[in-house]
């Protein structure tokens, strides 16, 4: 089967649905690919690339088309362009059929097959891979950034300098979907203090992993919604949203709005008067300007000036990093293209018993099949029977089975019995020593027992270095005294000394590189 690309014919769109490198793939799974001359252009594709890697250039529209079985294309199809479609083809990229009931009527009416890449089940681990919404939302929410440190007029981290102190630019963003996650890292990566908020409160831990402060609104409800999206809040939660808000719109300089659900308007999260309240140079850019804009005075399209703040509105941030985006994106329908020929013979097929395929398609062969229903979620593993926890044991409090009473009589029992032949036998310096080392073993065996594990390695440096101490000083007692300089000798209480001298020596060694071992590991737990 042949696979057309078509130029982009929206206006600023500069996206293409493959690239070269793409397309190599794709004619390895068996396809013919044909893309339209000056289709890449836009994104650094020329069509000489195309050439080498295998694809064939057309050089109008029309016979595209009209050739082509399937199409593969970034933004939905004009009126123009589906006449333009071969009847009973096959069409793939972005359609949004809750906003365009129009075109899928007039696609219905071709005998078309349509998958919306949109459509995508995302709640599915496997259609990760073919997720354009994502890869393309993480190329805006960095883009976003960028076009805000181009409209701001200072740095973004702080610095000093011989001219003056600079402090880090504060960026607030709204909302900490894909977009949103990506600018915070970008902000983040570019000395910013970055501050975030959203509805979905497990995001948290996601915004703080990434250099963020997470800032929650002071009104308990849940706000996760269903495929990966925020719900709409209650009036009470969006009243306390609109102050939270309004409090951050005076602190920040940069504020870079993303709350939007598919087939919805826009909410309005920046009024006038926040805006009107932010400091002189300050931005907003507002990745929601497509749909109406989070910003009350968002100019879809614009980046405009109002009481002293720009306010950015582009609506073509992917395209600002078009070979960027095209490179996601093809990357994404030829995982897509996987899915559909996994016999590699260039024959798709449109499974409808598959899951992620049934979500994806809208329109199976003139008839209209959106919306899909709900994927089937694969049933939870029954929780396993809780077992009665085994009562600790004594000492560490691990588990274990408990010891007998009488177990532990009789063990009592034989260490008495040893202690007591040892007195009455051994003379008496051993005893001394004897009794020295019995505490030391109870005592050191209680000591680690009761550290916490993640300890035992730094607790084992120290110990080891205790232990080098205890070495010299049983060298000191087993050689008595022989005056400052005397004892170096041949006999046997000089050899003593110059073995002490050694063990001095090497001990040092063990003693101090053990204290340090311990002291930078312990500093590896601090904060």
């Amino acid at each position: 089967m042949l696979i057309g690309i078509p130029a982009e014919t929206r206006a600023g769109e500069k996206r293409v649905a493959t690239v070269p490198e793409v397309v190599e793939k794709l004619i390895k799974l068996g396809f013919k690919v044909a893309v339209e001359s000056g289709a890449g252009d836009g994104a650094n594709c020329s069509d000489e690339s195309y050439r080498a890697a295998g694809a064939e250039i057309i050089a109008d529209a029309p016979r595209l088309w009209a050739t082509s079985d399937i199409v593969f294309k970034v933004t939905a199809p004009t009126n123009a362009e589906v006449e333009l479609m071969r009847e009973g083809g096959i069409l793939i990229g972005f359609i949004w059929p809750a906003q365009n009931p129009e075109l899928m009527n007039q696609l219905a009416a071709k005998k078309a097959t349509v998958l919306a890449i949109d459509c995508l089940p995302r709640m599915l681990s496997r259609a990760q891979k073919m997720d354009a919404l994502t890869s393309q939302a993480g190329v805006a929410g960095y883009r976003a950034v960028i076009e805000a440190a181009n409209a701001f007029g200072r740095f973004f981290n702080g610095q000093i300098t011989a001219a003056g102190k600079v402090p880090p630019a504060k960026v607030f963003i709204a909302g900490a979907g894909v977009a949103g996650l990506a600018a915070i890292g970008t902000a983040a990566g570019l000395g910013a203090i970055v501050r975030a908020n959203d509805t979905r409160a497990e995001v948290a831990d996601q915004v703080k992993s990434l250099g963020g402060e997470f800032v929650k609104v002071e009104y308990e409800e849940e706000g996760g919604g269903g495929g990966g999206y925020a719900k709409v809040m209650s009036e009470g939660f969006q009243q306390a949203q609109r102050e939270m808000y309004a409090k951050q719109a005076r602190e920040v300089d940069i504020i870079i709005t993303t709350a939007l659900i598919p087939g919805k308007p826009a909410p309005r999260l920046i009024t006038a008067e926040m805006v009107h309240s932010m400091k002189p140079g300050s931005v907003i850019v507002d990745m929601a300007a497509e749909r109406g804009g989070n910003c009350e005075l968002t100019e879809p399209g614009q980046a405009v000036v109002k009481h002293g703040v720009t306010i950015v509105g582009y609506t073509d941030l992917n395209s600002r990093l078009a070979k960027q985006s095209s490179t996601l994106y093809g990357t994404n329908l030829f995982r897509l293209a996987e899915e559909l020929c996994k016999t590699k013979d260039g024959i798709i097929n449109v499974n409808m018993e598959d899951d992620a395929i049934r979500g994806l398609t809208v329109i199976k062969n003139g008839e209209i099949t959106w919306p899909a229903p709900a994927p089937k979620l694969p049933a939870a593993k029954p929780a396993a029977p809780v077992k009665a926890a085994p009562a600790p044991a004594h000492g560490h409090g691990g588990g274990g089975a408990p010891v007998s009473a009488g177990k532990t009589a009789a063990i009592f029992g034989a260490a008495a019995l040893l202690f007591l032949l040892i007195g009455a036998y051994a003379p008496a310096a051993f005893l001394g020593h004897f009794t020295v080392f019995v505490l030391a073993c109870f005592v050191g065996y209680m000591v680690v027992w009761n550290v916490t594990p993640a300890l035992h390695t730094p607790l084992m440096s120290v110990t080891n270095a205790i232990s080098s101490i205890i070495a010299i000083g049983a060298l000191v007692q087993i050689a008595p005294p022989l005056g400052l300089l005397g004892g170096f000798t041949g006999r046997p209480d000089g050899w003593i000394r110059w073995l002490a001298v050694v063990g001095i020596a090497l001990t040092a060694v063990n003693m101090f590189g053990g204290f340090a071992v311990t002291r930078r590991m312990l500093s590896m737990f601090r904060k």
